[in-house]
């Protein structure tokens, strides 16, 4: 057995956020670490929406990620952390939309390990030098300069490691151009070691530790190190040299701490806390992450606690002196892993779970009436600040990029009866958890629908100039009639447009510089800025059948088959080309491309006939209506399309130069089939087909604009877009009903979009989130999801959600009534009356959960609910709260051969259960019956001795994994009753009864037989969380379905040939050795990082083989003894053979 590893959507959790200008243009971009994924993402001003503009695998665990820029430079470079064993620099290189390696140096061995540098990264401000560090032990500092050249250069590596020493965080210190400092939060446990009564591990401190790069010696030296009073978690550098008093922020529990070497005293700040809070007073507060923004006049710092407040820090100086830390209360937002404040006033925040979101900074903070805490003010010792949390203020949140992680549990089915079967997901962590509802598809926006007076046949959308940005009329087709709408505040109609109203179009334009051209079936009717009309009228009784337009060129079918030729002259005149050309069958459809920028006419006319060929007509002056090539086709041609895709525009913003993209015809043909082929561009020949099937109806195309370059919309009983993206081609179908006839729409408001008719309704939509897999649908749960299971009969979910330090909704309530009694017993007799309405608005304040977080309870503190969902609207049917301390951990719904008529359901549930050290109280089984597949009715509860970790049905009884034990359990009337059990079991998931597959943590997936040979191994990079035997397309081929902790979805299929396995096995090996992974690690190694990979191969880096040079290509296929396209093909036709 071979299989092939697909990945359908990539993880979606960030690890790690910076930003900078990596492009070098005046823009900020942020680049994320998604586990072994690098992003590239950038935000429009002008629209607020952040956007991926890059996505490139890394075949490595990306550990630590920071810019830097040499003095006087314009771009940032990147440094890379991984568990390479390398320090890798990498250069986003804007003209090809790519990153390159621009130096590489090994340090030590591959892996995760404790004493191998990439766990941390700090870089010199004035980036004159990069440390990087490992947990334990060693340091290495590499200098950083320019050549005679100007290219990067980097030094050899100077060590400055300190034996049995622990690293928490490094940050680079800012000391103007002064030898590059790096202060490090470390602990040494040599003492801890030695001393087996552990007092000593009590009393160790950390410490803060400055090493300085003496850049006169070219050595590292342990400057100063001095023990901390609280334990620190991490450091933010103070801006120094010009800008400020440099030094650090040691971020600690319960307090923020400026420190500074010289004679500079400690300023120390306790972090507020919010008034009347309901979390566990004992736990400490800590700030998570931190952002700074720094222009020439001042600086402040943004850092974020554990339950998401964000507080702006500013520090009081008196000349170089720091004499009071200032912190006010700014907003609250989910807990982020990264903050990124961009310059052009926006936030980034990559949130630790859930969706990340970008915040407009509307405000500073500075001028509200929000209290204002300073380290100067007098308080005791333990005690703190309190601020009330609020809504958001000085944040304006503008756009949100979805995120899976963590997907915690996964199913695929067809619940919706849509033929394609949906995902569904359990996603996320506590109140900010759901369900969310996958179906492979565009997320299409609608911006306005219309009725019309009857149903249309046809739209179109013209510019009243051809430099105008936008659009000035929407042209509909009836079937006696022709309307025009003007496009302004709003859309109305317009009788003085030109346009002839008595008669259908079928097709118009904007031509030349300025003018109309409406095409009809009696004639041809150009319209001049001016108003002055010139109508081309058909000869004798002859009608126009079918009809091609662009700006500069009309080409029109009549009845009979003959073709009609019109090109514009320099005047601005529509002229007919002296000769006709006979076809020799009826023209069934007929395609011109966009006139190419410099040149005066697009050379090729495509033309369908029915004779189920089409044909590729020359328009050149030399050979004009002389035929080119020809495409025998599998059934009649229904309509055409030449676009020009693979380009990229260029960008103003980043100096980017266009690249210029392939030419491609499109035809749709009447049995619901899409082919695209190559049109060569200097002969015309035709070559390299790909075959689709869209749908049961006749495919129609439409050219439309995405993203600056050209898109073409397919539509069929389904409508999908073809369109290029990060160079690889996707065609991709819109999650809407069925649409009619469509053309590009672009306004003010809605700058690409599309106009659409469906039936009697003009429809303006807009298409968002390009490159997307899935479009999302997404219900809100309370809790942590753990596992659900779907009820066949009904197509309900049952849901067990569970959360660890928390409260149930009684205890809440319980601890909120009881602050609120404090409250008024605190107060004194004549404040009783105030106390009482604080009490009272107190009571009934209710901030939602999914910002502000949940209440944290002490450790052993559990809150559980069942619920039963319709997953179609997202309704919870029906919903139990366990007690406090219930924990349900699994579910399985069981139909008992001695109550066959009944559905129950069992859910598994741990009573007081600490972690560590792992205590339990009780185990229970809770059986309940599902009435209607609706609602739960309690029947009994049976305790056992141990936690039931999973449940299964097995032959009309409960097969139940409760501790160690295996046990098979009948329905009793009170309880359930144990039939017998098994002591000698291990953990796994069955598939069927010949071959099993075990998912481990480590994220490697196995398959073996019960022989216990293993058949397949492969390291995914991210810890898998379902595994599922299913198919996703309908008439698709069967494949393991994984979904991961990531947020990330991938598919293992298997080959069908003993040929196509030895051709990806042939491919992987040569792209191994031309296209090595960016961060340094070796692809067979990091797929074999546990146990040595076996019998898959990797299709992630397979795909690669578009996006390499155009040389390096040619020779990967020679050596396969193929064609490039061919190659291409192969990796399109696995893909969509089982996926999408």
């Amino acid at each position: 057995m071979h299989l092939y590893n697909l990945t359908l959507q990539r993880a979606t959790g960030v690890t790690c956020a910076v930003h900078g200008n990596f492009s070098g243009s005046k823009l900020q971009e942020v680049i994320v670490a998604r586990g072994k994924i690098l992003e590239l993402l950038r935000h429009d001003p002008n629209t607020g929406k952040i956007y991926p503009v890059l996505t490139q695998e890394s075949f490595g665990i990306i550990r630590s990620l920071m810019p830097f820029r040499l003095t006087g430079g314009t771009k940032d470079y990147l440094v890379v952390g991984s568990d390479s064993g390398r320090i890798v620099i990498l250069e986003f290189l804007a003209q090809k939309n790519m990153f390159e390696k621009v130096h590489q140096e090994t340090f030590g061995k591959s892996g995760c390990r404790r004493i191998v540098p990439g766990q941390f990264l700090a870089v010199d401000p004035k980036g004159r030098a990069v440390m990087i560090g490992a947990v334990e032990k060693q340091k290495l500092v590499y200098i950083l300069n320019r050549d005679a050249q100007a290219r990067l250069t980097i030094s050899s590596p100077l060590e400055a490691h300190k034996a049995n020493t622990l690293v928490f965080n490094m940050v680079g210190v800012d000391v103007g151009f002064e030898n590059p400092t790096f202060a490090c939060l470390e602990i040494d446990y040599e003492e801890c070691d030695a001393d087996p009564t552990g007092e000593s591990a009590d009393k160790a401190q950390q410490l803060l530790t400055y090493y300085e790069l003496d850049l006169g010696l070219n050595h590292v030296v342990r400057k100063y190190s001095e023990p901390l009073e609280e334990h620190a978690n991490f450091l933010i550098s103070v801006p120094g040299g010009t800008d400020g008093p440099s030094g650090v922020l040691i971020c600690s529990e319960n307090y923020i701490t400026y420190k500074n070497l010289g004679d500079q005293p400690d300023i120390r700040c306790p972090i507020p806390r919010r008034r009347n809070d309901l979390d566990d007073p004992e736990r400490g507060m800590i700030f998570v992450c931190s952002a700074t923004h720094k222009t020439k006049s001042m600086f402040f710092f943004l850092a974020q606690t554990e339950q998401g407040d964000i507080f702006k820090i500013t520090l009081e100086t008196d000349e170089d002196m720091v004499t009071e830390i200032h912190l006010k209360y700014f907003d609250t937002i989910p807990v982020a892993a990264s903050l990124c404040v961009l310059k052009s006033g926006f936030l980034f925040s990559a949130s630790e779970f859930g969706n990340h979101n970008l915040y407009q900074i509307a405000r500073l903070g500075d001028d509200d009436d929000e209290p204002r805490f300073s380290s100067a003010s007098p308080l005791e010792e333990g005690t703190t600040f309190f601020f009330s949390p609020r809504p958001l203020k000085n944040l304006v949140m503008v756009d949100e990029m979805d995120s899976l992680s963590p997907i915690t549990s996964c199913q695929i089915a067809d619940l919706a009866n849509e033929d394609t079967p949906q995902l569904y997901t359990l996603c996320g962590r506590g109140p900010r958890s759901s369900l969310r509802v996958l179906r492979h598809g565009l997320e299409v926006s609608e911006m306005a629908v219309s009725e019309l007076p009857g149903n249309p046949n046809a739209v179109w959308t013209v510019k009243k100039h051809s430099d105008d940005d936008y659009d000035a009329y929407i042209i509909v087709s009836f079937v006696n009639a022709t309307l025009v709408l003007s496009i302004g505040e709003t859309v109305e109609e317009v009788t003085d447009s030109g346009f002839l109203g008595t008669t259908p179009t079928l097709s118009c334009s904007q031509l030349g510089e300025d003018a109309l051209v409406q095409i009809y079936p009696d004639g041809i009717r150009h319209i001049r800025s001016d108003k002055r009309v010139n109508e081309w009228k058909t000869p004798g009784k002859k009608n126009i059948v079918k009809c091609a337009v662009n700006q500069r060129q009309v080409v029109i079918a009549l009845s009979g088959g003959e073709l009609v030729y019109f090109e514009m002259d320099p005047t601005g005149q529509l002229n007919e080309y002296t000769e006709r050309k006979e076809m020799s069958s009826d023209v069934v459809c007929m395609a011109l491309g966009r006139v190419p920028s410099g040149e005066q006419r697009c050379r090729f006319l495509a033309v369908g006939l029915a004779d189920n060929t089409v044909r590729i007509v020359s328009l050149d002056p030399s050979d004009c209506l002389s035929p080119l090539s020809m495409q025998a086709l599998p059934a009649a041609p229904e309509s055409l399309c030449i676009v020009e895709m693979g380009g990229t525009e260029a960008k103003e913003e980043t100096g980017e130069a266009g690249t210029a993209g392939g030419l491609f015809l499109n035809t749709g043909l009447q049995n619901g089939v899409l082919l695209r082929t190559v049109l060569d561009t200097v002969t015309g020949d035709l070559s390299d087909t790909r075959t689709r099937y869209l749908g049961s109806r006749p495919v129609k195309l439409f050219r439309i604009a995405m993203q600056g370059s050209e898109a073409v919309l397919a539509m069929s009983s389904r409508s999908w877009l073809s369109y290029a993206y990060q160079s690889r081609f996707h065609l991709t179908p819109l999650s809407y009903e069925s649409l009619e006839y469509a053309s590009g729409f672009a306004s003010e408001q809605c700058p690409e979009g599309i106009v659409a008719i469906s039936t009697n309704t003009l429809r303006i939509l807009a298409l968002e989130k390009l490159g997307a897999v899935f479009n999302q649908v997404s219900h809100s749960l309370q809790y942590t999801p753990r596992k659900f299971v779907i009820h066949p009969e009904s197509g309900h979910l049952i849901i067990i959600e569970t959360d660890h330090s928390a409260y149930t909704e009684a205890t809440k309530a319980q601890r909120k009534q009881t602050l609120a009694d404090a409250m008024i017993e605190d107060a004194q007799e004549d404040e009783r009356e105030l106390a009482a309405e604080m009490a009272a608005s107190f009571l009934n304040e209710e901030l939602p959960e999914s910002v502000f977080g949940a209440p944290k309870a002490s450790a052993g503190m559990w809150a559980s609910i069942i619920r039963v969902i319709n997953p179609i609207t997202g309704a919870t049917l029906d919903s139990i709260n366990l007690e406090q301390n219930e924990a349900a951990h699994c579910l399985s719904i069981v139909k008992f051969s001695n109550s066959p008529d009944d559905t129950h359901v069992i859910v598994g549930v741990a009573k007081d259960l600490t972690l560590n050290p792992r205590t339990l109280g009780n185990g229970f089984l809770y059986t309940y019956k599902l009435i209607e597949g609706e609602r739960l009715e309690f029947v009994h509860k049976t305790v056992v001795d141990e936690m039931p970790g999973a449940i299964a049905p097995f032959q009309g009884r409960a097969l139940i994994g409760i501790g160690k034990f295996l046990r098979i359990y009948d329905l009793g009337k009170k309880k359930m009753l144990r039939k017998c059990e098994n002591k000698q079991m291990c953990k796994m998931s069955l598939f069927n009864l010949r071959n099993s597959i075990l998912n481990e943590i480590t994220g490697h997936i196995f398959f073996f037989k019960f022989q216990a040979d293993i058949l397949i191994n492969f390291y995914i990079g991210e810890v898998v969380t379902s595994l599922q035997k299913a198919t996703l397309i309908p008439g698709g081929s069967e494949s393991l379905v994984y979904t991961t902790l990531s947020g990330g979805i991938g598919m293992l299929v298997p080959f069908t040939s003993h040929e196509d396995q030895d051709f990806f096995q042939h491919l992987e090996m040569y792209m191994r050795q031309e296209h090595p992974p960016l961060c340094g690690r070796e692809h067979l190694s990091y797929r074999s990082y546990f146990f040595p990979v076996k019998n898959v191969v990797d299709g992630d880096l397979c795909e690669l083989f578009p996006s390499m040079d155009v040389a390096k290509q040619k020779s990967v296929a020679e050596e396969l003894d193929r064609t490039p396209a061919e190659v291409s093909k192969k990796l399109e036709d696995i893909r969509t053979r089982y996926a999408f």
